[in-house]
């Protein structure tokens, strides 16, 4: 199962240099010039997560496997791009295929061009939202235009689509984006929504790119997004892709922590960036622990316990009889499997449990 958060901005912003920093790899180009990125470029890196190191040391595991994310670098936007400038189609193409959007921002002056000619978070951020939001509308409109001739004939379907359509092109020709009408949708309505792959309607992250010496406490700018992000209800991390870079550098746990130190910080941006990911897909993570392997499995909030089984095999899913569940938790707080059991916490749950964040299983199922 693939959850992906699409790397975007406007050219020269460090989309790349964060992605370089993000899998530590020079898979992505980073140059001072526009459209260095060309095809997408795609990474997978660890979430991190501290239960399974702990759950793994009680169980002697052999071998630990973290859950991961993918992030794909997508070439620079620019003005434009919904009518084909630039990169656009290619941009809008590859943008529409990822579950989330990382809206990487310019918070600091420099050498660097800026394709604007000027630094200004907040208008870029606009720019990038003006033009997802001319090509969702364009694409919808079309679709409202079809899906209401088939509802005029008495097709549930496409008056259901109608029902959706609607308020989304209302929202946009009004300047909002398309995630807006969300909270009017009902819950099965907010699943055809996800389909209909609307640019603006994805989850968004504002990563700040500040520069070296505010990258504890950010700048004026950042704080500026900040605010822009709260009143869309979306979260923001304040990061130097140029600190990020430095420190992927380094093999060494402990060097790593001690320049993080030094620079007044407790842990990585990117650190913080893939768990405001993680949690702007709204994913949660369970366990399975044993002697050979831990390993921690990735599951839309909201799962069942067979959907759960299924993410580990397909045939678990389709002879799913119980899971014996515990909290990692209580796996933690008890020293082992044995120790929950002797607690009376070890639970046997059927196929209408919804997992938890945390849960540890044992699948029993007959195919």
């Amino acid at each position: 199962m693939g959850f992906n958060c699409g790397i975007v901005g406007l050219p020269n912003v460090g989309k790349s240099t964060l992605f370089n920093a993000l899998t530590a790899t020079a898979a992505a180009q980073a140059a001072n010039y526009p459209f260095c990125t060309i095809e997408p470029n795609v990474g997978r890196v660890s979430v991190p997560d501290d239960r399974l190191e702990k759950c793994a040391i009680i169980a002697k595991s052999a071998k630990l496997i973290p859950t991961q994310l993918e992030f794909v670098d997508i070439a620079g936007l620019v003005r434009g791009a919904s009518k084909g400038e630039g990169l656009g189609n290619k941009f809008l193409a590859n943008i529409r295929e990822v579950d989330a959007i990382v809206h990487v921002l310019r918070c600091f002056d420099g050498e660097v061009t800026h394709v604007e000619g000027s630094v200004d978070p907040i208008r870029d951020a606009e720019t990038v939202e003006t033009e997802l939001m001319l090509a969702d509308m364009e694409s919808v409109e079309k679709r409202l235009d079809a899906a209401n001739k088939k509802a005029k004939s008495g097709d549930k379907e496409a008056k259901a689509l109608s029902d959706i359509l609607t308020p989304a092109v209302e929202a946009l020709r009004a300047g909002k984006s398309a995630r807006t009408v969300l909270p009017t949708l009902s819950p099965e309505q907010r699943v055809q929504f996800r389909l209909l792959q609307l640019m603006t309607g994805k989850p968004v992250l504002y990563v700040c790119n500040v520069d070296e010496g505010s990258a504890a406490t950010g700048n004026a700018w950042s704080e500026k997004v900040a605010v822009m992000a709260k009143a869309q209800g979306a979260a923001t991390v304040v990061i130097s892709a140029a600190i990020e870079a430095e420190v992927a550098q380094l093999t060494d746990e402990k060097e790593k922590q001690e320049f993080l130190e030094t620079l007044g910080l407790k842990e990585t941006g990117l650190t913080r960036v893939i768990r405001a990911g993680y949690k702007l897909l709204d994913l949660i993570t369970f366990f399975t622990i044993g002697p050979k392997e831990a390993r921690a499995w990735t599951v839309r909030h909201g799962a069942k316990a067979p959907e759960a089984a299924g993410v580990i095999h397909t045939d678990f899913e389709r002879g799913f009889i119980r899971a014996e569940t515990m909290s990692c938790e209580d796996f933690i707080a008890y020293g082992g499997e044995a120790g929950v059991k002797e607690a009376g916490k070890l639970r046997q749950e059927g196929k209408e449990y919804v997992v938890q964040d945390g849960d540890i299983f044992n699948f029993r199922f007959n195919v």
